[in-house]
């Protein structure tokens, strides 16, 4: 109710009576559920307001709020006229109180979604096909599919609808043009799309068969360089750094030690569910790439650390997943790179130089550790969920005793 954060009757009036006044009291409901403090709370409100006056001066309704009319409402902002807006005007929370006032009337029903699940409805039919086989056969996730479809999308507008008259000269230099545009990384994700958009294309018949292997290989020598790790000291500062009572400190702790024991991917944890923890067995439940599922055991520690987390964290309703933002709104993590961002704040707090900075680094580390205490490659691989040996190959070459047994010596020196 809108009686928590405001008390005077003339305001409360004002928010009321006006174009978005049917929902301002349960704005603000839902504002308090999320975790909102009462000073952000009465911004959004008031912003909420502001924009059903912008629509109304405008001839248009809150049924018709979407990105493009959220942009006319930013530019509005620095000259604003509207009657009785009150809240600012080129202050960016209101903006920003606008775009969450529209996810809650999209969340009520008022307003039409355009998140990507909608994304299938606009994009060509065979991209469609391509997202559902790629989502039932091999179980991408939405980020993974995002960028498939996306270059697939590209591929297409690029080379024309007709797949049927595509041929390899064309699909080299399409790749080759695009490669000039972006950096390696990029360029070598496109790549890997593409392969699988014309493996697509050859099963069903769309396109000649083998047309995949026209996609030209860019030069990457995966095992020329070493595992980025952390030695055994900065992983004691950087679980050290995550002391503390704030819910902050208590939510990153529990991440870490997970990483740190568990050798995770950051994904795993983002998508850690309530389900997924076995208490009775100590175990915890992990659905990693391709939906391969596995069982690990919950370390004494780092179960200690997820108990204590979810016996503090802020109860939110809608979910089941285990870790969620620390800042309203408290909602899950959208992928694993806000995990990712969780260790490289921890890493900056324990002021640990390191070679790289996301969650990734902890799953070298592990690896590495287990190979100096003389765990074979193929268990290492086990417990790393590896599909194939050649990737956990590539930390053999941190056991730095074992290759000195078998380095030959140079010609120059045997003489």
């Amino acid at each position: 109710m809108l009686d928590r954060y405001l008390v005077a009757p003339k305001t409360l009036n004002r928010l009321r009576t006006g174009p978005a006044g049917a929902f301002m009291d349960s704005f603000a409901d839902t504002l308090e559920q999320e975790g909102y403090s009462a000073a952000s709370a009465v911004r959004y409100i008031r912003a909420g307001d502001h924009l059903g006056r912008f629509m109304l001066m405008n001839g248009g309704t809150l049924a018709e709020v979407g990105p493009p009319t959220l942009e006319l409402f930013r530019r509005h902002l620095p000259t604003c006229s509207c009657p009785e807006a009150k809240g600012g005007k080129a202050n960016h929370h209101v903006y920003f109180g606008a775009k969450r006032f529209r996810e809650y009337l999209i969340g009520i029903g008022v307003c039409e979604s355009d998140n990507p699940s909608n994304a299938e409805t606009s994009e060509p039919a065979i991209v469609s096909g391509f997202r559902r086989r790629m989502q039932k056969h091999r179980g991408a996730k939405a980020s993974t599919l995002r960028l498939y479809c996306r270059d697939a999308s590209a591929m297409l507008e690029a080379l024309g609808n007709d797949v049927s008259e595509w041929d390899p000269k064309r699909v080299r230099t399409f790749l080759l043009d695009s490669a000039r545009n972006c950096g390696i990384s990029t360029a070598e994700k496109r790549v890997t799309s593409t392969r699988a958009f014309l493996r697509y294309l050859g099963v069903q018949g769309l396109c000649r068969a083998g047309l995949d292997q026209a996609v030209p290989a860019l030069a990457h020598w995966r095992l020329a360089t070493l595992p980025r790790c952390l030695t055994a000291d900065d992983v004691d500062r950087l679980i050290a750094a995550c002391n503390g009572d704030s819910l902050r400190r208590i939510r990153d702790r529990a991440i870490i030690l997970l990483l740190v024991r568990l050798r995770v991917r950051a994904g795993d944890l983002a998508s850690l569910r309530m389900k997924d923890i076995e208490w009775e067995t100590g175990t915890l439940r992990v659905s990693g790439k391709g939906r391969y599922e596995v069982r690990l055991p919950l370390p004494q520690d780092a179960g200690e650390a997820l108990l204590h987390y979810l016996e503090s964290r802020p109860r939110v309703t809608g979910h089941d997943r285990v870790f969620i933002r620390n800042i309203a709104p408290f909602k899950p993590f959208a992928s694993g790179d806000g995990i990712s961002s969780v260790v490289k704040r921890a890493l900056n707090r324990a002021k640990v130089s390191s070679p790289a900075k996301g969650a990734h680094l902890l799953r070298h580390t592990a690896a590495t550790e287990m190979l100096r205490h003389g765990l074979p490659l193929e268990q290492i691989g086990v417990l790393l969920r590896h599909r194939g040996i050649d990737t956990t190959a590539y930390y053999a070459k941190v056991d730095v005793a074992l290759l000195k047994r078998i380095a030959l010596p140079w010609p120059e020196v045997m003489k």
